[in-house]
């Protein structure tokens, strides 16, 4: 049984006093809501993971990093790595976000890198996934994800992949007033499931999270978490305020915990 998954990045957005506020404010509203039985998640800027640590300690809600480095330390100015993160609270590491791929030149083959970084301290690496506008108009958004999930898990096992969760974010898709629609993310979810079974086999990919982003809302998000394989949701700006995340937290919650 796969556990149930919701988070949101905040991208650069909320500094240290914000996030002790978005704490607050979210730890109040999900009081009285169920919440065991879910994984959650807030990925904050790294100048605020400290303040978020401390706003959510003692709660359901594990907080993560929006990138890190492949090395342990060294002279990499202006980098955070693993181990870091690991130190100041952190659970998760999101990874191959398409805004790194697109502005800083970030390739698969890189991200394999920090994978395995993620995985060696201890912390869960979010993968992100996703096609082009141009690999979907020529048809081959499976043959792309394809590449994307054997470049950046080469060398990992049958036994660590599960320790990843995949997140499906197609690119033309991030930042858009609608999310991909969700036929097409049934077929892209049971494609990356398929592939988990021809790589590693039925037991991993049955253990695996995969998991859905791109412009989900409180307008699409119950319709998309109820699709066969998404495993849960990754909440861009709709959760970017405590109301709106605790919205889809419940959304969630409701279609998965009954």
């Amino acid at each position: 049984m796969r556990k149930p998954l919701v988070g949101t990045g905040w991208k650069m957005n909320h500094g240290p006093a914000a996030a002790l506020t978005y704490a607050a404010r979210l730890r109040a509203l999900l009081a009285v809501q169920r919440t065991d039985g879910l994984d959650i998640f807030v990925l904050p800027p790294f100048v605020s993971l400290s303040a978020a640590a401390a706003g959510f300690a003692g709660s359901p809600f594990a907080i993560g990093g929006q990138n890190i480095h492949w090395d342990e330390s060294g002279s990499w100015t202006g980098e955070v790595s693993a181990p870091m993160l690991k130190e100041v609270g952190c659970r998760y590491a999101e990874l191959a976000h398409s805004e790194r791929l697109q502005h800083f030149g970030e390739t698969y083959e890189l991200v394999r890198l920090k994978v395995d970084a993620a995985l060696s301290a201890g912390l869960t690496p979010i993968l992100c996934l996703g096609e082009s506008a141009e690999d979907k108009r020529r048809g081959t958004s499976d043959e792309t994800l394809r590449y994307q999930v054997t470049t950046a898990l080469a060398g990992q096992t049958a036994a660590s992949v599960p320790g990843v969760v995949l997140a499906y974010e197609p690119r033309w898709a991030i930042g858009q007033a609608d999310a991909a629609p969700p036929d097409y993310v049934a077929k892209r979810h049971a494609s990356l499931r398929a592939l988990l079974v021809d790589v590693w086999g039925d037991a991993t990919a049955q253990a695996t999270r995969i998991i859905y982003g791109g412009s989900v809302s409180p307008a699409n998000g119950a319709g998309l978490i109820a699709l066969p394989n998404v495993d849960g949701l990754f909440i861009g700006r709709a959760a970017w305020t405590p109301e709106g995340f605790a919205a889809m937290v419940q959304i969630v919650a409701d279609a998965k915990l009954g």
